[in-house]
């Protein structure tokens, strides 16, 4: 258990409650080693002041279908199945997640280091970044499950040991999000707020957790009053789209009953000096394919045609 002092205390047998946050939202500084951020002045003001951002249609459909290949090629893959790191529907059996996509498919660890991506990482955070983590979320169309109401960083922070609010998550849309099929909902506004939760975490909760979230997730009287506050909007988009969003923003997302897929490439990009240390939670940590800690290393951003590139591969 990490028994550094914890400004961000949550599952410690307390009332449940609703903090202010602590860390910026923004940490680039003009003299900072990383601090141009590839965003327009009113991209970024209201990526501060909404806690998310949708750049829309950034992969051309060339791209798009180059990941949708790779989706279905990672979700059909009998040995990876077999490895853990693969997380099922509830009830259907279906695939729900693929985890660690950066360091197990070349497509999605090109996609983890695209520029257009990993630079506006470095430049909203301030630092070089790593990727904590990345998955594939499929949400199949009938049987795709909700993810509830959650903080990303209440979980990276207890469960993993994630010191401070300086990450963020970038979820790319490898097909049509809409208003019907399941899209990322969030509380614009809510990144300012820290909703700490009651409860003990239990061991080996990522084992029921990456399936259906019970601990770490905010109570009803907060949920309300965040929502009230806040309100809800839903990050609707076509494909070849990025959401991107801060660690702490307020999120979740509808069950699919629609016949269509609704399914995202998520990397998590925390960084360098907000490495992960012990959990701050009496458990061990959490595997290294849900959360990295053996190699973390600074991401080298490329400029690379994803496009061009499976046309190469798909030569060889």
């Amino acid at each position: 258990m990490n028994t550094t002092h914890d400004r961000y205390p949550s599952r410690t047998g307390a009332k449940a409650e609703l903090l202010p946050r602590r860390d910026p939202v923004i940490y680039s500084q003009p003299d900072a080693a990383v601090c141009s951020i590839p965003l327009t002045p009113e991209q970024i003001r209201d990526y501060e002041q909404n806690g998310f951002l949708v750049l829309h249609e950034l992969f051309s459909a060339a791209e798009v279908a180059c990941f949708a290949q790779e989706l279905d090629r990672l979700r059909s893959d009998l040995v990876l199945k077999d490895s853990g790191e693969v997380i099922n529907e509830p009830g259907s059996g279906e695939v729900r997640s693929v985890f660690r996509i950066h360091a197990i498919s070349p497509v999605f660890e090109l996609m983890a280091r695209d520029k257009r991506l990993a630079d506006i990482a470095r430049g909203l955070l301030g630092d070089e970044v790593y990727v904590h983590q990345s998955r594939l979320n499929y949400k199949p169309g009938f049987r795709g499950k909700e993810f509830y109401w959650h903080s990303d960083f209440e979980t990276w922070h207890v469960e993993d040991g994630m010191p401070n609010m300086r990450a963020l998550s970038m979820s790319i849309t490898l097909t049509e999000n809409t208003a019907c099929n399941g899209p990322l909902m969030v509380m614009p506004g809510s990144h300012k707020l820290y909703a700490a939760c009651t409860g003990a975490t239990p061991a080996d909760h990522f084992k029921e957790s990456l399936r259906k979230q019970e601990y770490g997730v905010p109570n009803d009287e907060q949920l309300t009053e965040i929502a009230e506050r806040f309100g809800i909007v839903n990050a609707t988009c076509k494909p070849g789209s990025v959401i991107i969003f801060d660690c702490n923003l307020m999120h979740g997302s509808n069950s699919n009953i629609t016949s269509n897929p609704r399914s995202n490439a998520f990397f998590v990009y925390n960084a360098l000096s907000n490495r992960v240390a012990a959990p701050f939670c009496n458990q061990l940590p959490r595997p290294e394919y849900i959360a990295t800690r053996q190699s973390i290393q600074p991401l080298i951003p490329r400029a690379v045609s994803m496009a061009e590139y499976c046309a190469a591969d798909a030569k060889s």
